[in-house]
C-alpha cells in the first residue's frame, strides 16, 4: 500500500495529520477498513472516499476511535475526585476544566457530574473538545445507550439521566455546564489557565515524539498546581523530564500554586 497518498489525501481531506500516528497500528486499522469497502489498492480507496460521503465519514469515525463511556475505569474517577478536593479546592475556586478528545461527551459529562457531587450548584467551567464535528454533535444531545452508562451508581443514574426507552439522557442541569467544540491537538492551539486537564486513551495511538509535544502543551496550559489525568494504559513515564510531578498513578501534576 501507498501509505503516502493516503496521508496526503487524508490532511487535504480531513485536515488530520496521519505522520502523527503510530504507523503499524494505523495501516492496519486504514487495511482492515479499506477490505470492508471492497477497494483493492489506494488508489480505489481514495475514489471511493471522494464519491460517497457516506462511507467518508464512517472512515473519519473509523481513524479517530470514538469509543467512550461513563466513569470508564471506574476507580480511576474515583481517584480523581479526591484529587480534585486534595489539590484545586473547588469549594473555594470555580475551576476550568479541559476535557481533550472528548468523543461523544461521557467524559466531560462525568467531570460536571463528579463536580456537582463535590459542590452541589456550583457551575464550574468545563470545555469539552475532539477532532470529529460528528461525535461533537452527537455530545451535545446527551443521549446514551446502556452500555455507556454501564459504571454509574444507581442513584448518580437517577438524579443524573432521564431513560427513555432503552436510551438514558443527561439533564440539561449538566448538559449546559460543558462546552464542545472542535480541536485537533496536533495542529490547533492550546487555550491555557487549566486547573484540570483530561485526556484519556487518545495519546496511545501516537509516537512517541507527538505524546511528548501534547503533554508539553498541556503543562503551558495548566495552572501552576493544575492537574492532568491520563488513561489507563497511558503512564507517562518520563514525567519528571516534562516538567510534571506524580499526584497518583494517572494524574500528574504541575509543580507550583497554593
Amino acid at each position: 500500500m501507498d501509505f503516502d497518498k493516503i496521508e496526503k489525501f487524508v490532511a487535504k481531506e480531513y485536515g488530520i495529520n496521519l505522520s502523527a500516528y503510530k504507523s503499524k497500528q494505523l495501516i492496519r486499522r486504514i487495511e482492515n477498513f479499506m477490505q470492508r469497502v471492497g477497494a483493492k489498492n489506494e488508489i480505489e480507496f481514495i475514489n471511493i472516499l471522494s464519491m460517497d460521503k457516506n462511507i467518508s465519514k464512517k472512515f473519519l469515525d473509523h481513524l479517530t476511535i470514538n469509543v467512550s463511556e461513563f466513569f470508564r475505569n471506574k476507580d480511576l474517577f474515583l481517584d480523581l475526585e479526591r484529587k480534585i478536593k486534595e489539590h484545586l479546592n473547588p469549594e473555594k475556586n470555580t475551576l476550568k476544566i479541559w476535557s481533550a478528545a472528548c468523543s461523544i461527551g461521557a467524559e466531560p459529562y462525568t467531570l460536571a457530574i463528579i463536580l456537582d457531587k463535590i459542590t452541589p450548584n456550583k457551575k464550574h467551567n468545563i470545555l469539552a473538545t475532539d477532532i470529529d464535528q460528528t461525535v461533537l454533535e452527537q455530545a451535545k444531545q446527551g443521549i446514551y445507550n446502556k452500555n455507556e452508562v454501564k459504571n454509574v451508581d444507581d442513584d448518580l443514574l437517577k438524579k443524573y439521566f432521564i431513560q427513555v426507552q432503552d436510551k438514558y439522557q443527561i439533564i440539561d442541569e449538566i448538559k449546559k455546564r460543558v462546552i464542545f467544540k472542535k480541536h485537533d491537538l496536533i495542529m490547533d492551539s492550546y487555550e491555557t489557565g487549566f486547573d484540570l486537564i483530561v485526556c484519556r486513551n487518545v495519546v496511545i495511538y501516537f509516537t512517541q515524539e507527538t505524546k511528548n509535544e501534547i503533554y508539553r502543551k498541556f503543562y503551558t496550559s495548566l495552572k501552576p498546581g493544575g492537574l492532568l489525568f491520563v488513561g489507563a494504559t497511558e503512564s507517562i513515564y518520563n514525567y519528571r523530564e516534562l516538567g510534571f510531578e506524580k499526584a497518583s498513578t494517572f494524574i500528574y501534576r504541575k509543580p507550583g500554586g497554593n
